[in-house]
């Protein structure tokens, strides 16, 4: 998910206090900006918020990250591309494939 890699990123700049050693952080996540430029990145929006809520009280039992990547999928009927099959197997109804 962006918000995950976005996140780190902006976490290794904030730990970073010499703006000199900023610099090549900020030019990877530039690299990583343009990188998902090229993608559909599906939204976040009301219908995967409700089945994140749907997935919560089912208790399905994975990270609050790899729930919401879940229910996106899941929103826009999309299939997912993990490396994670173990715990996006335990989602009913998400499509997930280990393409590598």
């Amino acid at each position: 998910m962006a918000e995950e890699q976005f996140r780190g990123w902006l976490a290794q700049i904030h730990r970073q206090h010499d703006p000199y050693e900023q610099i090549a952080t900020y030019q990877r996540l530039q690299r990583r900006i343009a990188f998902f430029a090229e993608w559909n990145v599906l939204p976040w929006d009301a219908n995967a918020a409700d089945i994140l809520q749907r997935l919560r009280r089912q208790r399905i039992r994975i990270g609050t990250m790899d729930l919401k990547i879940a229910s996106i999928a899941l929103a826009h009927d999309a299939m997912l591309l993990s490396r994670n099959l173990r715990d996006f197997h335990q989602v009913p109804g998400l499509r997930v494939e280990d393409w590598l």
